[in-house]
């Protein structure tokens, strides 16, 4: 075998592994900054919050008809499609002369995020075998992140220089060029559409779910109601209320994805063979911990210590992917991926909006809450996941 594929690099794998790279460069340019760049249009914290809770709801309710069209018209018609898409919305935030236009504009964003989610998963289900699906993930995963530990500085070095909305604007000017790249790069992707051996519906997808799979929805449902009560505040709580500089949150945003870096490195050469249930519970119990850490900082270095733990939270991400790949049937893939996130994000929505309204009773009480809520989601996880299932 040779070193290339041993490590998952499939040319399909690396075609959309690049146009992650390439995107998550440029939209975490700015991306990190979205809550302080609405509240300067004038948004109200409940606005910030709001804008939180949408982006949740699209997430789910893109995911499924996302899946839809990557199963329907093939993996590169659809990938091609989401970031058509995505680029209308970066044109959408560069030119809004108020907050409300954010919120038109991440209807376009969140075509790449969410709808070529269920796509990006299937890419990698249909490239690789069984037991290399968690080292698939790992590559993926570390190709999107890398950018992310860089861009979210390099944004807050340009904020601090030309202003916040300059520095946003010229964010958006480098996505859009990146975007460009991207679509050259989808191109290559080659990967037959499988037909139904019988027409699938949405009713007939989720009663194929395996039990195992909805209980690890379930979980993950905790979870990510955990991080949506607070995720949209980060930044606020860092720069508003611990009082560190725009740059300064870039360099935590690197901290924390260097940190899921280097647990991809370590681990995930060996994931397949570890069992996916100690990873994923890892992975669970860094998201309950992260809120509480950040709740506790006191100043940059604690701060620093906080974003450790987040990015704690990936060090069993590729393996919880790899489980549910494992789980769903290959001719409905992208669909039953779809469906998965779905009910996920559906269910999480209204976590950003009560974070705002918790926010306005104390600033502390979102985080929290988030804590609280991520300790069920471990005990959850932990009770009703066989290890039979998760190995």
């Amino acid at each position: 075998m040779r070193a290339a594929d041993a490590l998952g690099f499939e040319r399909n794998i690396v075609a959309v592994s690049v146009a992650m790279f390439l995107l998550a460069l440029g939209e975490n340019l700015w991306k990190r900054f979205l809550p302080k760049y609405l509240e300067s249009l004038g948004a109200p914290i409940t606005a910030i919050g709001l804008f939180g809770t949408c982006e949740d709801f699209l997430d789910g309710v893109y995911q499924y008809p996302g899946g839809w069209i990557g199963d329907r018209y093939g993996r590169r018609r659809a990938l091609l499609l989401f970031v058509a898409l995505a680029t209308i919305g970066y044109g959408l935030y560069w030119v809004a002369p108020s907050w409300p236009f954010i919120f038109a504009g991440l209807v376009f964003v969140m075509a790449w995020s969410s709808m070529a989610s269920p796509s990006l998963f299937a890419v990698v289900g249909d490239a690789l075998p069984r037991g290399r699906l968690a080292l698939g993930f790992t590559v993926q995963s570390i190709l999107k992140r890398v950018p992310i530990a860089v861009a979210p500085t390099l944004g807050g070095l340009a904020i601090a220089e030309y202003g916040l909305r300059n520095g946003v604007h010229l964010g958006l000017a480098f996505t859009v060029g990146l975007a460009a790249l991207a679509l050259i790069v989808l191109g290559r992707i080659d990967i037959p559409v499988r037909a139904d051996p019988v027409p699938s519906h949405i009713v007939a997808v989720w009663r194929g779910l395996p039990t195992s799979l909805r209980w690890l929805l379930a979980s993950d449902i905790f979870i990510r109601t955990c991080e949506g009560l607070v995720d949209v505040f980060l930044v606020l709580y860092a720069i508003n209320v611990v009082g560190i500089s725009a740059p300064a949150y870039g360099f935590l945003v690197a901290v924390q994805m260097t940190t899921a870096i280097v647990s991809y490195v370590c681990v995930g050469r060996f994931a397949d063979r570890l069992g996916r249930k100690p990873l994923v519970i890892a992975t669970f119990v860094a998201f309950a911990l992260f809120p509480v850490a950040v709740v506790l900082a006191r100043g940059f270095a604690m701060l620093v210590a906080a974003f450790v733990v987040g990015g704690l939270r990936e060090i069993g991400e590729p393996t919880r992917k790899a489980l549910i790949v494992d789980l769903v049937h290959p001719t409905i893939r992208a669909r039953s991926i779809g469906l998965y996130y779905l009910l996920r994000s559906l269910t999480i929505a209204p976590a950003a909006f009560i974070g705002g309204l918790l926010w306005r009773v104390t600033p502390a009480l979102p985080f929290w809450a988030a804590g609280a809520i991520g300790l069920v989601g471990v005990i959850t996880f932990a009770v009703t996941v066989d290890e039979r299932d998760a190995g």
